[in-house]
């Protein structure tokens, strides 16, 4: 449900989610500039009111900081994305995996597919691959830059100055790539 709240002298619009399954109120903003509070279904519109605007600087503060931040690339996936793009993940892993490690000659174990928040791929110790199933609505060059980025890691299990180099020995370019990703969403 949208709202508006004066802070700081100016009006802020806001989503408010309720749920009986919440403990105590969050406050999140998002890249894109969405607002959105969570609050329990019986807490009273007055008692979200207020905490809001004992937060009221940092809400803003994060607002403005979100608009001068540069765009985002925002890949919307929908409810059904993991059973959707999952196969097609698997493929694309697999086959780009095959494609670099002609370079690296690592072995690896399992490789699996996941549906991740925050992560796009990850390595263990025991040689296995995780990848995020959004890899497959990436454009090829990122996608590229997370499985040569999890390969080395079966080398170095570190960011350190021989990972990069790793890397750097099939995407001399992993700066740019990386900073790419990193405006890059997927929702």
């Amino acid at each position: 449900m949208k709202k508006k709240i004066a802070l700081l002298e100016q009006e802020v619009e806001y989503t408010l989610k309720t749920s009986d399954r919440v403990r105590r109120l969050r406050l999140t903003i998002h890249h894109d500039g969405r607002f959105v509070v969570t609050a329990h279904k019986a807490m009273s519109q007055n008692r979200i009111e207020q905490f809001i605007k004992t937060k009221s600087a940092w809400v803003v503060d994060k607002l403005e900081f979100f608009k001068k931040a540069p765009p985002k690339t925002i890949i919307a996936v929908g409810r059904n994305g993991f059973k959707r793009y999952k196969d097609s993940a698997r493929l694309l892993v697999q086959e780009r995996l095959l494609h670099f490690n002609t370079l690296y000659q690592f072995r690896f174990d399992t490789i699996t597919i996941k549906n991740q928040k925050t992560r796009w791929g990850s390595c263990s110790k025991k040689g296995n691959l995780n990848f995020n199933y959004k890899i497959a609505l990436l454009p090829n060059k990122l996608s590229d830059y997370i499985v040569v980025h999890e390969l080395c890691h079966l080398a170095e299990f570190d960011h350190s100055q021989k990972f990069w180099e790793q890397v750097g020995r099939a995407l001399p370019h992993w700066r740019e790539l990386r900073s790419e990703l990193k405006q890059t969403f997927v929702r």
